[in-house]
C-alpha cells in the first residue's frame, strides 16, 4: 500500500519506534518501513504464541490405594505403595520420581491402610537430606476422623480420599494451582506430567485421562473409554464385563497402531492418571456428586456427559501391577537383557531412600539375568532370571530361578548366625543347598538348609498362614518374617 491518504492516517497507529513497540500475540499487526523515498505499510498475521505449561501451578495427588487385597500377603503389613519393587525401590517411588522429574513439586500422598512403612519411607526419601524440592512440598495426608456424621467414616474411595481433603487448596500457599494431576501408587512406567498437563491446557480440558490400549486379556481389569475422533471422550466405562466389555472394542488403528497391533489391542483403557482443573474437581466433588465416592465407577462416566473430558494416549512403557501376577512378572521383566523398562535414565533417574550399604560381595557364584541389590553375600550360589533385594544372604549351594527375592531390613553377624544355627535356628537368608523357584520371598525371611520351594504339583492357588506361606496364580509366597525350617518342601 503506496497511497499518501493512507499513510497519513496511518502514520500516528502503526510506525514502529524503533524495536520498542510489542507485539501482542494472537494481534494483527502492520508495519511502516521506508525504502528509496518510499514509506509502504504491510500487514502482518498474527503471531501465536503457545501457552506454555507453568508446573508451578500444577498439584499431584497420589493416592493410597484400598486394603490391598489384590496383593495380599505382600500387603499383609504394608500399604500397597510401600510394597518393595525392582530390587531396592518402592511403589510409591514411581509417581513421587516422575513428579520430581516433571517439575511438579507440590505433592499431596494420602494414606489409610498399614500407612507406617509408607510414612516412613516416605519421611526418609523425600524429607530433610532427601530431595530437595526448592519451594515446593511433600505433605501426607493421613486419613483422619473428625467432626460430624460424615467426618466419623474413613476413605470410601479414590473420589472420597480427594473430597476429605479439598480444603488443603484453600490454603493460601495453593491459591495458585490451576491444575491438579491425581496419581495411583501401584504402577510402573515413566512420564513426564508436564506433558500431559500442557496436553490439558491445549484442548482446554476441564478433565484429562491418561490411556494405553490394552487387549482382551486385561481390558475387563481397567476402565475403559471411547473417544472421537477429536479425542474428546464419549463413554467411559469401568471394568466391563462381558458384552458390555466387547461393546467397548474401538479401532485402534486411529491411534496410529499398526492392523496387527489394533487387533491384538482393541480396547483403550483409562491408566488412572488424570489431571483436573481445580475449580472443576471441587465443583464435582463438593457440590455436583457430593455422595459419589470413586473416581472410576461414579465420578467419570457421569463428568463425560458434561464436560469437556479428552484423552491423552500414552505410547510408552506402562503397567499396573495391582496383582500378584503382574507384580512377579514385572519385576521379572526386569532382568531380560533387553527389558522394556529400566530404572536407569541420567535424565529421569528414579529416587529411593539412601541406605548407604557397602557393595554386593559374590564368592564364586553363577549368575544370569538377574538383579542383585546393594549389601549382599552370596556363595557358592546359582541365581538365574530373579531379584536379589538389599541385604540378602545365600549360602553354599543355593539355586534361585525366576524368584524375586525382597531382601532384609537389617543384617546379622557372623557371630549372630554361628549362634543360631547352633541352637538349632534359622538366620536371615537362605540356607545352605535350598532349591527355589517361582516364588516371592517376602522381607526378613529365614529359610534353613536343604529346603526346597517349587510348587512342584503346580497349585494356583493355597493359604498356609501357620506354615509362612501362600499360593497366589501358581506363585509360592514367603510371608514377611516368615521362617522355613530345615528340610521343608513346598
Amino acid at each position: 500500500l503506496n497511497n499518501n491518504v493512507l499513510l497519513s492516517q496511518s502514520r500516528k497507529s502503526l510506525r514502529l519506534d524503533g524495536n520498542k513497540r510489542k507485539i501482542k500475540p494472537g494481534v494483527a499487526f502492520s508495519v511502516l518501513t521506508r525504502e528509496n523515498g518510499t514509506e509502504t505499510l504491510t500487514v502482518e498475521a498474527p503471531i501465536l504464541e503457545r501457552r506454555r505449561a507453568n508446573p508451578k501451578n500444577v498439584a499431584a495427588i497420589i493416592l493410597p490405594g484400598g486394603a490391598g487385597t489384590q496383593l495380599f500377603p505382600l500387603t499383609n503389613r504394608a500399604a500397597t505403595p510401600a510394597v518393595p519393587l525392582g530390587g531396592c525401590y518402592r511403589l510409591i517411588d514411581i509417581p513421587m520420581s516422575n513428579c520430581i522429574n516433571s517439575g511438579v513439586n507440590k505433592i499431596f500422598v494420602l494414606t489409610q491402610f498399614n500407612s507406617a512403612s509408607l510414612n516412613r519411607h516416605i519421611s526418609r526419601t523425600y524429607f530433610g537430606n532427601g530431595v530437595s524440592f526448592g519451594d515446593g512440598f511433600v505433605e501426607v495426608l493421613a486419613a483422619t476422623q473428625t467432626q460430624g456424621e460424615t467426618g466419623m467414616k474413613w476413605f470410601q474411595g479414590t473420589a472420597d480420599a480427594v473430597r476429605q481433603f479439598t480444603w488443603v487448596f484453600e490454603d493460601a500457599k495453593n491459591k495458585d494451582i490451576d491444575n491438579i494431576v491425581i496419581l495411583s501408587g501401584d504402577q510402573l512406567y515413566r512420564m513426564d506430567y508436564m506433558d500431559l498437563v500442557q496436553n490439558h491446557i491445549e484442548r482446554n480440558s476441564d478433565i484429562t485421562l491418561s490411556c494405553a490400549t490394552v487387549g482382551d486379556s486385561r481390558a475387563s481389569d481397567f476402565g475403559l473409554v471411547k473417544i472421537d475422533r477429536r479425542g474428546r471422550v464419549v463413554q467411559f466405562c469401568e471394568k466391563p464385563k462381558g458384552t458390555d466389555l466387547k461393546a467397548m472394542q474401538v479401532d485402534t488403528t486411529l491411534l496410529g497402531l499398526p492392523p496387527q497391533d489394533a487387533r491384538l489391542n482393541p480396547y483403550i483403557a483409562s491408566m488412572g492418571v488424570y489431571v483436573f482443573k481445580t475449580d472443576v474437581l471441587l465443583r464435582l466433588l463438593r457440590w455436583r456428586y457430593p455422595t459419589s465416592n470413586d473416581f472410576g465407577s461414579e465420578i467419570l462416566p457421569a463428568a463425560v456427559m458434561e464436560h469437556n473430558v479428552q484423552a491423552y494416549i500414552f505410547r510408552d512403557y506402562w503397567e499396573d501391577i495391582g496383582t500378584i501376577k503382574s507384580f512377579y512378572d514385572a519385576n521379572l521383566a526386569l532382568t531380560e537383557e533387553f527389558p522394556k523398562f529400566e530404572f536407569y535414565d541420567p535424565k529421569t533417574p528414579f529416587y529411593t531412600s539412601p541406605r548407604f550399604l557397602p557393595p554386593t560381595k559374590i564368592d564364586n557364584c553363577k549368575i544370569k539375568d538377574a538383579i542383585i541389590s546393594h549389601g549382599c553375600f552370596l556363595r557358592e550360589c546359582t541365581v538365574e532370571h530373579s531379584i536379589i533385594g538389599e541385604r540378602s544372604r545365600l549360602d553354599c549351594g543355593v539355586e534361585l530361578k525366576d524368584t524375586l527375592m525382597m531382601g532384609a531390613d537389617n543384617y546379622e553377624t557372623e557371630s549372630e548366625i554361628a549362634s543360631l544355627l547352633a541352637d538349632g535356628k534359622v538366620p536371615i537368608g537362605v540356607g545352605e543347598n535350598t532349591k527355589i523357584r517361582n516364588a516371592i520371598i517376602d522381607k526378613n525371611v529365614r529359610i534353613g538348609k536343604h529346603v526346597v520351594i517349587t510348587n512342584k504339583d503346580g497349585v494356583q492357588e493355597s493359604d498356609r498362614p501357620d506354615e509362612g506361606f501362600y499360593i497366589r496364580s501358581g506363585i509360592t509366597i514367603i510371608m514377611e518374617k516368615a521362617t522355613i525350617r530345615y528340610g521343608t518342601v513346598i
